[in-house]
């Protein structure tokens, strides 16, 4: 698949998100626009996944799993679930609730939304694979403000302790968190010196351009012998300009004038 292709599959999921976020009233934007690059590559290009149920797939789990919006809408672009259903984030009784939950969306590897599980259940289901001698990957996605959680650290110190080169965990590192900037929350620097002194090979990479994102995949695929952190930098709200660095945009929905905005900016056609 092109770049040309990604950048259009990352239009029409950025699309997706404004508009179902609006249409529910509720939901985070932010967080989820930040994702889109990462979210596609890996859907689009890395993975090995072409249906949910096939258990020779890579598993994807969306650690933040507030950041619902992108995955839904990825899985729509990937076909594993309708379209249509997007119009019924958050509504009750739908499938698509503010969280993933796996017993409901077909492509959802695990529920998510207390933060800091998915590192540890990924080393689960890598552990499994390994034990199984099946060449399985697990790609788990956190988020900044998760990453204060201690049981990622928990994690971490297991999956370099048992050297889980199965394992690749991207940070979309945009440096907000709901309360504002993460140096002011809790500041986690150096991330790269503290995920290094626990075992792992860490790549740093623009989380929005899609050749050093491929870039950075090749050269994960070089590392055997340890788990990967790939810190990807980003912006949140990206691609839509009030949003865009604003952390009052971490959990609030557009108005209609606003979706009007953001579909304008992001250009495209659904």
């Amino acid at each position: 698949m092109s770049y040309t292709q990604l950048e259009n599959i990352a239009t029409s999921i950025r699309r997706s998100i404004v508009q179902m976020v609006h249409d529910a009233s509720s939901g985070h934007p932010g967080g989820s626009l930040s994702a889109v690059e990462i979210v596609t590559y890996l859907y689009f290009k890395e993975m090995n996944i072409n249906t949910p149920d096939d258990e020779n797939r890579d598993r994807f789990i969306l650690s933040k799993g507030h950041a619902a919006p992108v995955l839904y809408s990825t899985l729509a672009e990937k076909g594993f679930i309708d379209k249509e259903s997007l119009k019924t984030l958050r509504r009750i009784n739908s499938k698509m609730q503010g969280h993933p939950d796996m017993r409901k969306v077909s492509g959802v590897e695990v529920s998510t939304g207390s933060l800091g599980q998915g590192l540890s259940i990924g080393n689960g289901m890598a552990m499994g694979f390994k034990m199984d001698k099946k060449p399985n990957r697990v790609f788990v996605l956190l988020g900044d403000g998760e990453i204060q959680e201690g049981m990622v650290w928990e994690a971490a110190m297991f999956a370099g302790h048992n050297k889980l080169n199965n394992v690749t965990a991207i940070l979309d590192h945009n440096g907000l968190q709901i309360d504002g900037k993460n140096e002011d929350v809790v500041t986690v620097e150096p991330l790269d010196k503290k995920f290094e002194a626990f075992g792992w090979h860490v790549i740093k990479v623009d989380g929005h351009d899609f050749v050093a994102i491929e870039n950075a995949f090749e050269e994960r695929k070089k590392i055997t012998d340890k788990p990967v952190m790939i810190i990807a930098q980003t912006v949140k709200g990206k691609g839509v300009s009030f949003m865009e660095n604003n952390p009052g945009w971490h959990g609030k929905a557009p108005s209609d004038e606003e979706l009007q905005i953001a579909l304008n900016e992001l250009g495209g056609t659904k």
